[in-house]
Formats: C-alpha cells, structure tokens, sequence
C-alpha cells in the first residue's frame, strides 16, 4: 500500500472513530454531531444568519442549511427571528434549553480533545495539520474551517 494510501484510510478510520465516540456521547442528550455542531457555533457566535450558519459549518456543505437548522428549531433548542434591519432574513439563536444543552456538548467536546490530545502527546501535530490544510482549503469544508478559524 502506497503512502498516500494509507494515510487516506488512516485519516478515513480516525475520523470514524472519533464520530463514533462522539455519537455515543449525545447519544443520551439526543442530538447528532451536525446538530452538536450548530449549537456550538451558535453558543460561540450569539445570532447568525441562515447562511452565515452555513459558512461555518463542516458538517456539511453548502451554505444553507435549511434541514439540519431546522430539525433543531422542531426540537426547541434554537429560535428563528426576523433580522431586525431586514426581515426577509431570519435570525438563528439559542433558546435557553439549547444553552444548556450546548454547554453540555462543550463538556463532550473537551473529553474528546482530552483523547485526542493524549494520543498525539509528544508528536508534532503542527506538521499534521500542515498537511491536512494543504489538502482541504481550496476545498469547501476546508473554507468553512479557515473562516471558523478566521483564516479567510
């Protein structure tokens, strides 16, 4: 097996691994890691816009998220407003439930980072992730991580 090879199943099998812990995770609190997503970043930013969501979001492309935004508006744990400068525009924020609920997944997110930082301890992730941008930023989830990490 050639390198590019390998690292392609080992990146492919690590990912699996860790969305796996993740579901397992907010399995109890009934939500997906697209929806944890959503919270998080509304929890992070306060109000976005629909499409502001979307540029956002590495869960999934595109730039309007309409069913993922809304299975979490059903579930009462986000709001929608009109903008108030616009009202063609809505609004997205968290209700007081999504808060809480948000800052649980946070709790989730750094057991997960804690893993993660323990199996990489004494390596050089900087090299890692080098690599890993060199590959996802012409791409569209790698741009919605560099605007995420504000490297737009």
């Amino acid at each position: 097996m050639r390198n590019a090879e390998h690292l392609r199943f080992a990146i492919l099998a690590a990912q699996r691994e860790g969305n796996r812990m993740l579901i397992q995770a907010l399995k109890p609190h009934g939500i997906t890691p697209s929806q944890a997503e959503v919270l998080r970043l509304l929890q992070q930013h306060g109000t976005l816009s629909l499409s502001g969501l979307g540029q956002l979001l590495v869960c999934e492309s595109g730039t309007n998220p309409s069913r993922l935004v809304e299975r979490v508006v059903t579930a009462g744990l986000v709001e929608r407003r009109p903008d108030t400068e616009d009202r063609r525009y809505l609004q997205l924020r968290l209700t007081p439930q999504g808060q809480s609920l948000a800052t649980a997944v946070a709790g989730i997110e750094e057991s997960l980072y804690s893993f993660m930082d323990a199996a990489s301890e004494g390596m050089d992730t900087n090299a890692v992730l080098q690599f890993l941008h060199r590959f996802i930023d012409a791409l569209p989830s790698g741009q919605a991580l560099n605007t995420r990490l504000g490297h737009d």
